[in-house]
């Protein structure tokens, strides 16, 4: 089935919903369904963001525009990941707290405007990625339509292109809390080292990054197609510079480049199979 396909099939879902409420992220996923979800639903559609210590303000910001931008009614919730129980010690199945207070609370805010259902962006590709949130989402009924209809990532990006979203190519993005390796505990000032290593990253004019904290060490991560910028030993200096001046002790760079869900390379396949994982 071809991406145009699955969009029909992905508007007469939405319809049959009736009204939902959207956890966006202003991701490439969230904003794609915010705004078809918009044309197919119109106002029985409201978009909610959370406001935490692991979601940099620039995306903030961001989501905020794109929501204004579509005329979609957006709320911004707190929900600040930090303060639940378990959290901070950073366990293999993190992300289940975390999408569970999130979900919780957009919960929350369907239930006071009386909408019926809390949809996620969640696509077709995320099934083969270790993601612990998803167990989250399916205890609190959460609707993924996205996955549902089989739209992958690259789906996604050519409807986006088409229907002329910001976002159609977007680097992808995952909250703070993905730098850290699992066990490694979890503080606001850590956050904020991987914040400022970034930003600066990308005020440099990088786009695709990931600054991996490693507690004294800091491993850069860039899209293949930018590791090139490396080969300049100013740009070298200048960035080992900042991150030290940042908090970091050592400056790296991971010559294998950004991929996604790189901190989960080293998990076994029965944790990445979900065995044994509390909840």
């Amino acid at each position: 089935m071809n991406p145009q396909e699955k969009l029909i099939k992905l508007k007469e879902f939405l319809r049959n919903l009736k009204s939902a409420v959207i956890a966006f992220s202003g991701g490439v996923d969230s904003t794609f369904l915010l705004k078809v979800a918009h044309e197919v639903l119109g106002d029985q559609v409201i978009a909610v963001t959370a406001r935490s210590s692991t979601y940099p303000e620039r995306e903030l910001n961001e989501a905020k525009q794109y929501a204004k931008d579509m005329g979609v009614k957006h709320i911004v919730i707190v929900s600040e990941e930090l303060e639940i129980e378990g959290f901070s010690k950073n366990p293999t199945n993190r992300c289940y707290f975390c999408k569970h207070e999130l979900f919780s609370k957009v919960r929350d805010v369907a239930n006071e405007h009386h909408m019926l259902h809390v949809l996620d962006g969640s696509n077709y590709d995320d099934l083969g990625d270790f993601r612990p949130g998803m167990h989250a989402a399916k205890e609190l009924h959460v609707v993924s339509p996205l996955r549902e209809m089989g739209l992958t990532k690259d789906d996604i990006r050519v409807l986006s292109k088409d229907m002329e979203l910001p976002t159609w190519n977007k680097p992808a993005f995952a909250c703070l809390s993905s730098r850290f390796p699992y066990g490694q505990e979890i503080t606001p000032e850590k956050l904020k080292m991987v914040d400022l290593a970034e930003q600066y990253l990308l005020d440099l004019g990088f786009r695709q990054i990931r600054v991996r904290h490693h507690d004294q060490i800091a491993r850069i991560e860039v899209a293949s197609t930018e590791r090139e910028k490396f080969f300049d030993i100013k740009v070298m200096d200048q960035i080992g510079t900042k991150l030290k001046e940042i908090g970091f002790t050592y400056v790296t760079l991971d010559i294998l480049g950004y991929r996604t869900g790189s901190m989960n390379e080293v998990l076994s396949e029965d944790i990445k199979n979900n065995k044994g994982i509390s909840k």
